[in-house]
């Protein structure tokens, strides 16, 4: 079968662990020459697979397209793709977001579909060696068309290599593509897989069977669903969680710690290091686009510690409303969301004004404020921000006897607001050095618990959705306040499950997907994203095809409905 993507000079980079790691070694043109069908060259080739990993996330595209336009996620005050946050005309086959992301992901495919059909030929490979391999891309073959039907619907479907530039595509109905690429390729994975690696960061079948029944949920609202779809995703959740020796963090907040990245929760990540030659081109640039503008406050500058705040995306009021609620109880917004900003600008301290000495301000020592004099050290407090929930109690005259800057939800904007703090990196070497060295969480067992629970919800079985919707919660209860955490089958509705994924997974690269496979991204960004909410229609459930995809195919290449060049939405 031919396909008309141009065939990228493959580079594959390191992916490093405190342990034993998969290592992605240099390897250029492989795909174009002899070298994946020895032994060497296929573990090379496999390997190679799992880069474009890095590239479909940590990255501004990857954000932009799982985050952006949601209940949850709005636009900061910077960034050139707000276009995902209002669905406006900007959003349009000309996107470079767009353009990159399905770029990618044909790289992937087609990097895979090398292995596959060049390891026929390979001699001198012990045969369970082998097995093991093309389970591992097969799988990864598999998760990047599902990035893609979920992104953009009916695509081109290829299961062969091409080598060099071809103008030949077809749209394959998503139905199709489950069938003959995506399910059978994580069977196979999930039949051939082990259940763990020495080489940590390679495919297993824990994470096949994790991801098949995110396929099987996701075709489940389908129109083309099988009877089984949901039982069968339940079951597969049911294996992750059951049969391995995953367990959840106990603490949310170790949960992030980056000296913890390697944890019993996760099941599946993309692997960084410090390598800057094996890194890839980006890192992972999570740590920039959540981050508040901090560095212009009185007494802050910029430093590793603090970050380096690029402004992309900030909560909705509906997010923080959402926290807001049960914070006594609730651990996790106080966990991974950032209160305290120490000074360290003695530069630009401010002063006590009268008000403050007339409202009975003092200083850090107890003696009385006097005016002219600074109202704090470096090394002390310079910003707080309580939150949502805790408003009540910072009248004004509580803030005007406070030495530092205090800043409420109702004072959010676009420059300074809340911002949550799990992909923070200070081992970043310099101030403005952009390539982060986390590992980013593609599958852990919290999000497990909540897909099964959604699973047994689509059965009508909300007792035990209950019960896996508690296993998160009980986690993220205070000490003490475990059993006020607990719901009952007849608090369990859809609703309220998207909304506990929504405190779960906050910012994970997962709220786009998961209101669009639930059908409800439009009916939610109307109601909680008021920028997104005056353009957002049943249209944009769908991604536009990129231009250059439609520019390349002989006869041209069909747009998605809605979009500018394609046909009106029935």
């Amino acid at each position: 079968m031919k396909s008309i993507f141009i065939l990228i000079a493959l580079m594959a980079f390191n992916i490093q662990s405190c342990d034993k790691f998969l290592e992605e070694d240099l390897v250029s043109d492989v795909s174009g020459s002899s070298y994946y069908t020895t032994p060497a060259g296929l573990e090379d080739a496999v390997d190679a697979t799992y880069s474009s990993l890095k590239y479909i996330h940590s990255n501004e595209r990857a954000h932009s397209l799982t985050i952006f336009g949601t209940d949850t996620y709005t636009n900061g005050a910077d960034g050139g793709h707000k276009s995902f946050n209002y669905y406006d005309n900007g959003l349009n086959s000309a996107s470079s977001q767009i353009r990159e992301m399905w770029d990618e992901l044909y790289r992937g495919i087609n990097q895979a579909n090398a292995v596959i059909n060049r390891s026929q030929a390979i001699e001198g490979l012990d045969p369970d060696i082998l097995s093991q391999r093309l389970a591992e891309v097969r799988f990864l073959r598999a998760y990047y068309y599902f990035v893609l039907v979920r992104q953009f619907g009916d695509v081109h479907l290829t299961l062969e290599e091409t080598v060099g530039a071809e103008v030949e595509a077809n749209k394959t109905p998503q139905e199709t593509i489950y069938e003959t690429a995506i399910v059978p390729d994580l069977e196979f994975a999930i039949a051939t897989l082990p259940d763990s690696q020495s080489d940590y960061g390679r495919a297993t079948k824990p994470a096949a069977e994790n991801l098949l029944g995110l396929v099987k949920l996701t075709r489940g609202y389908q129109t083309f669903a099988k009877a089984d779809d949901f039982s069968e995703a339940e079951r597969l959740f049911g294996n992750v969680i059951d049969d391995y020796s995953f367990a959840l963090e106990p603490d949310m907040g170790k949960l992030w710690d980056q000296d913890n990245d390697k944890n019993k929760e996760i099941i599946f990540s993309v692997q960084y290091g410090t390598d800057e030659i094996l890194n890839g081109t980006e890192g992972n640039r999570s740590h920039l686009y959540f981050l508040m503008e901090y560095d212009k406050e009185k007494g802050m500058i910029r430093d590793i510690a603090n970050g380096r705040p690029f402004k992309r995306f900030r909560p909705t009021q509906y997010l923080l409303d959402v926290w807001g609620a049960n914070r006594d109880n609730d651990n996790r917004y106080d966990l991974t969301y950032k209160h305290v900003w120490i000074s360290n600008n003695p530069k630009s301290i401010p002063v006590w004004e009268q008000a403050n000495v007339d409202a009975g301000a003092k200083n850090a020592d107890g003696s009385p404020a006097v005016v002219g004099q600074p109202r704090w050290a470096v090394g002390d407090t310079a910003i707080f921000m309580p939150g949502p929930g805790r408003e009540a109690k910072w009248t004004p005259t509580k803030r005007l006897q406070t030495r530092y800057v205090v800043y409420l939800p109702s004072e959010y904007t676009e420059r300074i607001f809340g911002h949550i703090g799990k992909f923070i990196d200070p081992r970043r070497p310099a101030i403005q050095w952009e390539r982060g060295s986390r590992d980013w969480f593609i599958m852990r067992l919290g999000d497990t618990y909540l897909l099964r629970a959604e699973a047994r919800i689509k059965q009508g079985n909300t007792t035990d959705a209950a019960d896996d919707i508690n296993m998160v919660r009980v986690r993220a209860a205070w000490p003490g306040k475990e059993a006020v955490m607990m719901i009952t089958p007849g608090d369990v509705t859809m609703d309220f499950l998207l909304e506990e994924r929504a405190r779960e997974l906050d910012a994970e690269q997962e709220r786009w997907y998961t209101l669009a496979r639930t059908g409800t991204l439009v009916d939610r960004v109307k109601l909680y994203n008021p920028l997104g909410a005056p353009n957002i229609d049943a249209h944009h459930i769908h991604r536009p095809i990129p231009q250059n995809q439609i520019d390349r195919t002989s006869g041209g290449y069909e747009q998605n409905c809605g979009y500018p060049g394609g046909p009106s939405c029935n």
